[in-house]
């Protein structure tokens, strides 16, 4: 299949370029400039240069494309992460360039329509498990660009075409410069993440967010959620963060403080989720090769000591 693939040079879209290939898949990946061009021809990739907010270049960028890839981000660094402002490019991502690249799959008739998404639009529900029927919480309005971009691949698909949603949980892996930015924080003996340490997180380990991209090609059109087997809390994520790199007890930012310094935004970043990947595991055959964190960040820690998987 010649898939058309955003966010091709990013933490997942590297190992998700290499799974397509290695799948047989052709890959046209966007790349900003000559080095990523570069980065992806090596990777036996074709790069395409396309300014992802302009409509008329996007419909005509993806022709002969036989089905879109959507997992172009732009996070801002933990620093900036407060600051709404700093999410705009992000959001448009999410919004204005799912509408091009649904607008080019029309024009072409590309039926086939991936599209990154995330986990923490569920609402806090304590220990309980969440899957795809429970109702996303609409009231935190930093991720309302994340459901309206889930939402046009819904009426992509109602109006005839294959759209698929994949909800990943927060990414870790080699090549993501959160790893950099925690042990940067470990120093002031503190963890990037906030809320109550019972609260549940789920996470998945890049190499598996990008075989869950390959296998939701031939997938059944719809929602779903994609995390490792097994969600931990956010002492037993940090603890295990620790433990890898062989690092003091962290701190974790406490719910209070968070709600108070970040205000309505905040909502987002301390609820428990623990969600379960079962029904992608039924529809498509797919099984995370990384169980939790645990055994994720021992491995990362173990290839960091190496030198390998540099972060970006």
């Amino acid at each position: 299949m010649r898939c058309f693939v955003t966010g091709a040079t990013g933490a997942v879209g590297r190992p998700l370029v290499r799974a397509l290939r290695t799948a047989g898949h052709d890959v046209l990946g966007v790349a900003r400039n000559d080095a990523k061009a570069e980065e992806l021809r090596a990777a036996g990739a074709e790069p395409v240069v396309v300014d992802l907010f302009d409509e008329s270049e996007v419909v005509d960028a993806v022709a002969g494309s036989e089905a879109i890839v959507h997992f172009a981000t732009n996070v801002p660094k933990l620093t900036r992460m407060g600051f709404p402002p700093a999410w705009k490019t992000h959001n448009r991502l999410r919004t204005e360039t799912t509408r091009h690249l649904l607008a080019g799959a029309r024009a072409h008739g590309i039926a086939r329509f991936v599209k990154e998404s995330i986990t923490f639009t569920y609402p806090d529900r304590g220990d309980e498990w969440i899957d795809e029927d429970v109702p996303s919480d609409e009231s935190v309005k930093p991720l309302r660009p994340t459901l309206e971009g889930e939402r046009l691949v819904e009426d992509f698909t109602r109006a005839g075409g294959e759209g698929v949603v994949l909800r990943f949980g927060l990414f870790y892996g080699p090549g993501n410069r959160a790893i950099d930015e925690a042990l940067r924080t470990a120093k002031l003996r503190s963890f990037p993440i906030a809320g109550r340490e019972s609260a549940y997180m789920s996470s998945i380990h890049v190499d598996d967010a990008a075989a869950a991209a390959v296998a939701a090609l031939e997938a059944t059109p719809g929602l779903y959620n994609v995390v490792d087997d097994d969600p931990l809390t956010r002492r037993e994520y940090v603890d295990a963060f620790s433990d890898a790199f062989d690092l003091p007890k962290l701190h974790i930012a406490p719910q209070w403080l968070v709600r108070t310094v970040g205000g309505a935004g905040a909502k987002a970043l301390y609820p428990s989720q623990r969600v379960s990947n079962r029904r992608f595991r039924e529809v498509t055959g797919w099984a995370p090769a990384v169980v939790d964190a645990r055994v994720g960040w021992a491995a990362i820690s173990a290839a960091h000591g190496r030198g390998e998987g540099a972060t970006t």
